[in-house]
């Protein structure tokens, strides 16, 4: 069986470690554990891995944040993945700091990057992954927030909540989307 996991964030040195970014921040610990690299691919970095007899394919894409449904769309039809099989990987101000939750569907939320998945697949049935960035920012500030880098504090504590995403991501491969929400939400 295939799977496709999309991290969503922004390709440039000034986006990394914020955030908004905290999908690729999660694939790069994910495949620096699996011992596998990212390579440039059409619209998206990208590599593979096997784990208990399933293909891990892994996406970053290069489209930014707010053209990410084009790199998913791509990606699925080239590796003839079921949408059922598709992880999406994001931030999420409505969940406090380094909380994590596994959705099998849903709205966008207000989340750009989910908004133009859904426009692109044409439906909000998808598995995703919503990664808990707090909501502490002022009135018109949020954008500010969200592309802005961890504070030392919460990046010394955000490796928790990254290693349980990927156990959430390994085991909705293994276990299945309800199977895994029911053990980690």
């Amino acid at each position: 069986m295939k799977y496709l996991i999309a991290g969503l964030g922004n390709i440039g040195e000034e986006y990394m470690h914020t955030r908004h970014n905290i999908g690729f921040d999660i694939l790069d610990t994910l495949a620096e554990n699996e011992g596998v690299q990212f390579k440039v691919e059409r619209l998206a970095f990208y590599t593979k891995f096997n784990y208990k007899g399933r293909q891990l394919h892994l996406i970053k894409p290069t489209t930014y944040m707010n053209r990410s449904g084009r790199a998913v769309k791509y990606w699925l039809n080239k590796l003839d993945i079921n949408i059922s099989n598709l992880l999406v990987i994001n931030d999420d101000i409505s969940l406090p700091f380094n909380k994590v939750r596994l959705k099998a569907k849903g709205s966008d939320g207000g989340h750009n990057g989910l908004k133009d998945i859904q426009y692109e697949l044409d439906t909000n049935e998808y598995a995703r992954l919503r990664f808990g960035i707090g909501n502490e920012f002022g009135k018109g500030q949020q954008v500010h927030y969200v592309l802005g880098r961890w504070t030392d504090p919460e990046w010394s504590e955000i490796a928790p909540g990254i290693d349980k995403s990927i156990d959430i991501i390994k085991s909705f491969c293994f276990s299945g989307v309800e199977r895994t929400m029911n053990f980690y939400n």
